[in-house]
C-alpha cells in the first residue's frame, strides 16, 4: 500500500508518467420499445424490457497529474488483450517516455508474462523494459485511481442501455475526448500518514 501512495505523492515527471490501469465489463442491452423522451413535468419514460446483446469489456488508463485518460473498448479482456493495451500506451501514448509507471491490480492477466503469450520474444522484452509495475494490494484495489476514473465514466456515460459494442465505444470516444480537452484531474488525498493512522490494523503489531 505505502508503495502506491508514495507514487502519488511524487511531482509529475513527463518521463516517467504514473499510469493507472483497469478494466470494467459491461452487459450490452438493447430497448425493445422506443422510450418516451421527457415531456413538460414528465420525466422520460423507459420500458422495463430490454434485450441482451452480449458483453463488452472497456479498458481504462488515466494519467491522475496529467488530467489525461485512455479508453478502448473490447470484446473480452484476455491476456492478450492486456498485452495489446500496453503495447499501445507503449508505443502510442508514451513513445518518448523513459518508464511508464504502472498502477494495477492483481487480476491474473496482469502479468509480465503476458506479454511473451502475445509477442515474440524481442517485442515483448522490449515492452516490458518500458514498463514499472505497481500492483495494488489484495483487497485494496480501491488504491487504483483507474477504478476512480471508471467510476466517472459509469455515471456520466453509461447510465443507460447501450445495446452493440460500436454505439458503446462511439459513446465512450466522445466522453474520453471531452474529459481530456477539460484536462480533468484526480487530485489524490490519502497519503501514507493517513494509511497509518486510520488503518492501523493492517500494519504488524509493535512489541
Amino acid at each position: 500500500m505505502e508503495d502506491i501512495l508514495d507514487l502519488y505523492a511524487e511531482p509529475y515527471d513527463p518521463q516517467r508518467p504514473v499510469v493507472c490501469f483497469d478494466e470494467k465489463p459491461l452487459q450490452l442491452l438493447e430497448e425493445v420499445r422506443v422510450p418516451r423522451p421527457p415531456l413538460p413535468g414528465q420525466p422520460a419514460l423507459y420500458d422495463t424490457e430490454y434485450r441482451r446483446r452480449g458483453t463488452a469489456n472497456i479498458f481504462m488508463a488515466v494519467e491522475p497529474l496529467a488530467g489525461r485518460r485512455h479508453v478502448t473498448v473490447t470484446d473480452q479482456r484476455t491476456k492478450l488483450d492486456y498485452a495489446r493495451q500496453l503495447q499501445m500506451l507503449a508505443d502510442v501514448c508514451y513513445p518518448d517516455a523513459e518508464r511508464i509507471r504502472l498502477v494495477l491490480d492483481n487480476l491474473s492477466t496482469h502479468t509480465p508474462s503476458a506479454l511473451y503469450d502475445a509477442f515474440p520474444p524481442a517485442e515483448a522484452r522490449r515492452l516490458a523494459r518500458r514498463f514499472e509495475l505497481h500492483y495494488t494490494p489484495k483487497h485494496g484495489s480501491w488504491l487504483n485511481m483507474a477504478e476512480v476514473e471508471l467510476s466517472v465514466l459509469s455515471r456520466q456515460c453509461l447510465d443507460r442501455r447501450i445495446g452493440d459494442q460500436a454505439l458503446l465505444a462511439l459513446e465512450v470516444g466522445a466522453w474520453e475526448h471531452a474529459r481530456n480537452a477539460d484536462r480533468v484531474r484526480i487530485r489524490w488525498q490519502f497519503t501514507v500518514n493517513d494509511a497509518r493512522a486510520k488503518l492501523a490494523h493492517l500494519y504488524p503489531a509493535q512489541s
